[in-house]
């Protein structure tokens, strides 16, 4: 049973334990009407305190038993609630830390409730795709009014507990410990003779409810499109103002409705998937970890600078190393200005900017470098220049120094070949800008130790990144993938479409940029660099000649303020360029091949099933560990759509059988080599199986 009960001076005490966080789970529920059934059976007893052991009052549902029968298993928290509510003697929740989601509800149907200051107060159910299911909707507008319950509930943030004050959410705030001033509470309330209040008995009030509701409906409409679940939150609040049950049948209609959206499932999955990123089958938890007190970070330039920044940010000092003082001072100079843009937007405090300025150090020498625990290197994508970096480390740096690379495609395994110490290896593969992007590719080398990997997982929280683990392979999870999109955005220019149609048309299925539109911004010359180094190293793989043709005319992105698209000054617009369409549509002549219209859903579809067949391949292969970690590093690095859950579950989604007709289709036409299908799609397709399972 993971509640305990005891009785203080006349007063049971119910705790939920049930660590981290005292999720709902089936285990708790059962004790909660367990103890309440024994304080209700007890003459003695003259009042109940529901409260929560160690860090939280209760962070609601227990993600652990999500998609299990015990979820929604007897008693649900909606017969907890109608216990606690029941009850003829009052109820009252001690709430410290958290009161999140299922775990606020439950407070709301005590009769009373003691906070203590600074108690995280949420229903973020939207942020999962879902409405607050156990009440929330209908008891939150009648202790804090219609309009901030209703802000509360759409946007699923967290509130600290003495923005309350005033209101009946909460009978009394205090400082330190809940417990004692919850059960003194309570005796105080035992002297009255009931009955005891009952949230649901309140009336919601509001001077002008229709208008509110109409425009926070239009309100919510235009800023969540893709997303139903703030409108169903919308429509849910409104029903507050009805008779208390049937309130509770709208808000039951609402999330039952919800929960089968292909868009609630898909940030659900986003949800588990990030937790589920930071475990790696074969390095157990417990796993002994190396201490970071002191970072390297070898180059200042955008990516070293970048870096850096994250580790400022969490308090821990960084020593930068350049090989010229002119680069260390630009490098300096750019994340002082950073730092600085956000103390004006009001981001951070001037005292928090020196304090992340005091941490950094710099350096012209290796020896300089030598004590910190681990070095992490932004240097030019090079092998050579790898080399020459990674064989002075191993001179320098201490035994047991993690050395990184921050390599977006090269071979993790080679460059550990270039020190005596490959175990301390590992690949550090940050998304630019690093600063902010949330993606962080650790790439496992064969001899790459797991303590070394257990101690990247931890830090890559430490700086808030979902971290990804990826085996070596060239580009990894996201570059690799990445590649067949890009073949197939240029094959789509050679046999009919242009740029502005093909971003468009992936824009509109949800992601932030289009192929071309990112090109422009990534800068068109880097995909030509590689472009030339695959005809050396890999000289099977056909591309289309258009982007080359591009960056011949000099047209390499935003940069240049001509790409795809031109560009003006100080606008990120991109204008189409009829010389650039011309020079499509006559390669298209050169090749011989007649233009056709392509429609929007053939565009989508190629783009994102060539990710798909990719991805199917880096699962076969044990780059990657499971399908969400390859919807992870698509959602945190490449603005694949949220509401669409990644490429693998998109695919599951539309069913794997349908994306292998389609690709067998596709395989017929123009460059159908690329279209070659990953025996495990096949595998999965014809067992009727998704990759997601």
């Amino acid at each position: 049973m993971t509640a305990q009960y005891q009785v203080q001076d006349g007063v049971a005490v119910i705790t939920l334990d049930n660590p981290p966080v005292n999720g709902l789970g089936l285990s708790t529920r059962l004790g909660i009407v367990e103890g309440m059934t024994r304080a209700l059976d007890d003459a003695a007893v003259k009042a109940i305190v529901i409260t929560g052991a160690g860090k939280a009052f209760s962070g609601g549902a227990d993600i652990r038993e999500f998609n299990t029968p015990k979820a929604t298993q007897e008693p649900t928290l909606h017969s907890v609630i109608k216990v606690v509510e029941g009850s003829g003697k009052p109820v009252v929740a001690a709430i410290h830390s958290v009161a999140m989601g299922g775990g606020l509800e439950l407070a709301l149907g005590c009769n009373y409730r003691v906070a203590s200051k600074g108690a995280q107060i949420a229903l973020p159910e939207v942020k999962l795709g879902l409405l607050p299911g156990a009440g929330g909707t209908q008891r939150l507008p009648r202790v804090i009014g219609l309009e901030a319950a209703l802000n509360m509930i759409v946007s699923g943030n967290a509130i600290p507990s003495e923005k309350f004050a005033g209101t009946k959410l909460f009978d009394e705030i205090v400082d330190g410990d809940v417990l004692p001033a919850a059960v003194a509470f309570a005796k105080t309330a035992a002297a009255n003779p009931g009955p005891y209040p009952k949230v649901r008995d309140l009336k919601v009030k509001h001077e002008n409810a229709e208008g509110f509701i109409a425009f926070s409906r239009n309100t919510v409409a235009a800023v969540a499109k893709n997303f139903p679940a703030p409108l169903k939150c919308v429509d849910a609040v409104a029903a507050s103002l009805k008779p208390f049950e049937a309130g509770l049948k709208a808000e039951r209609e609402g999330f039952m409705y919800l929960i089968t959206t292909p868009e609630s499932r898909a940030l659900r999955h986003a949800f588990f998937g990030e937790r589920a990123a930071s475990k790696i089958p074969d390095v157990p938890e417990g796993t002994p970890t190396r201490k970071l007190e002191k970072i390297a970070v070898i180059g200042a330039g955008t990516m070293g600078g970048g870096i850096t920044m994250n580790f400022l940010n969490a308090g821990i000092p960084v020593i930068m190393l350049e090989t010229k003082q002119e680069a260390l001072d630009r490098g300096v100079a750019t994340i002082r200005k950073n730092y600085e843009n956000s103390a004006k937007k009001g981001k951070l405090t001037q005292e928090k900017v020196e304090q992340r300025m005091g941490l950094l150090t710099t350096t012209l020498s290796y020896d300089e470098i030598k004590d910190a625990d681990m070095v992490i290197e932004a240097v030019f994508e090079e092998m050579g220049v790898k080399e020459i970096v990674f064989k002075k480390l191993d001179e320098v740096m201490k035994q047991g120094a993690i050395l990184a690379s921050n390599t977006s495609t090269l071979d993790v395994n080679k460059i550990a070949s270039f020190t005596k110490r490959p175990q301390d290896v590992v690949g550090m593969h940050f998304f630019s800008p690093a600063n902010v992007m949330k993606l962080l590719e650790v790439v496992r080398g064969e001899k790459t130790g797991k303590d070394v990997l257990a101690t990247v997982m931890q830090v890559a929280k430490k700086i808030k990144k979902t971290a990804v683990v990826s085996g070596v392979c060239d580009g990894f999870i996201g570059n690799r993938m990445i590649e067949q999109y890009s073949r197939q955005a240029g094959y789509l220019l050679d046999e009919g479409a242009l740029p502005e149609q093909v971003d468009k048309a992936v824009e509109k299925f949800g992601f932030a940029m289009g192929p071309f539109r990112m090109g422009d911004l990534a800068g068109n010359d880097i995909g030509w660099a590689i472009r030339k180094r695959r005809a050396i190293d890999k000289p099977e793989i056909q591309y289309s000649k258009t982007a080359d043709l591009l960056c011949e005319l000099g047209r390499y992105g935003q940069k240049t303020g001509a790409g795809w698209y031109d560009y003006k000054a100080g606008d990120r617009k991109a204008y189409p360029n009829q010389q650039v369409n011309d020079m499509i549509v006559q390669h298209s002549k050169d090749l011989g091949i007649t233009r056709r219209k392509i429609s929007d859903e053939e565009i989508v579809e190629r783009l994102v099933f060539a990710l798909v067949n990719e991805g199917a391949k880096i699962l076969e292969e044990g780059i990657a560990s499971k399908a969400s970690d390859i919807d992870m590093v698509y959602l945190t690095g490449y603005g694949f759509p949220l509401f669409r859950g990644g490429p693998m579950l998109y695919a599951d989604q539309v069913g794997l059988f349908n994306v292998a007709q389609s690709m067998a289709r596709y395989a017929k036409g123009y460059h159908g080599e690329a279209w070659q299908a990953a025996p495990l799609l096949v595998k999965l397709a014809a067992e009727g199986k998704g990759f997601n399972g």
